[in-house]
């Protein structure tokens, strides 16, 4: 049942993103003109406030940065396979390896044009649809509370999920402050992100002997 819940959510997830990215494409007058009035708020106060702007780049470009992300997972990885459990050592690894092929393929097909400022606070390449930074967020974030042990005290379990939300909704914010993405590709990757985290970790498994899917 909970798996089937998990394939819902996964699905609702990438259907959102389709139409998000479908109307992007389109370019939706009443969406795209939102995107510029946040880009252009929140990159007038990135300019006035340079204390707050280089500790957001700090925030961004280390501490949630897409390789540190993967380097979180694939340190999970490592873990679970020298533990022996390797099946969800294998998903960790492909659910990160499927979010980043995802990712750039979208961002390739879309071919989205990032902010341009006379002013910058800060840079970044490649398309911006979707934002790689809340993409890969949401999909190590959400893998690490998948791993977390169900018999987890609840303090724990709550501080875990207090530090990964505030994660995915933090960097997601700095890639905006910072004057490098549009709303709608935020969005769109905390969707994606979301819906690659689903899907993966609803698969069942019918492991040898067992009698039952798994987990």
């Amino acid at each position: 049942m909970r798996n089937d819940h998990l394939r819902r959510a996964g699905i609702g997830c990438a259907l959102l993103a389709a139409v998000l990215t479908a109307l992007v494409v389109a370019g939706w007058r009443p969406l795209l003109s939102y995107d510029d009035q946040v880009a252009r708020d929140l990159h007038g106060h990135a300019v006035a406030h340079p204390g707050v702007t280089h500790t957001m780049r700090i925030l961004s470009d280390w501490v949630w940065d897409p390789w540190t992300m993967r380097a979180l997972a694939a340190v999970a990885c490592v873990t679970l396979w020298w533990r022996g459990d390797r099946e969800r050592a294998v998903r960790v690894a492909l659910a990160t390896l499927v979010a980043t092929v995802v990712q750039q393929g979208v961002k390739g097909l879309v071919g989205r044009g990032r902010p341009v400022w006379p002013d910058p606070v800060d840079s970044a390449h490649f398309s911006a649809y979707p934002s790689g930074h809340a993409m890969t967020a949401a999909v190590v974030a959400g893998l690490l509370l998948w791993l977390l042990p169900r018999a987890a005290p609840a303090r724990w379990a709550g501080t875990a999920w207090a530090v990964a939300v505030v994660s995915v909704i933090g960097v997601g914010f700095t890639r905006l402050y910072l004057g490098v993405h549009w709303m709608t590709d935020v969005v769109a990757g905390w969707l994606l992100g979301v819906a690659v985290v689903a899907l993966a970790t609803s698969v069942s498994v019918r492991r040898p002997g067992s009698g039952r899917a798994g987990p």
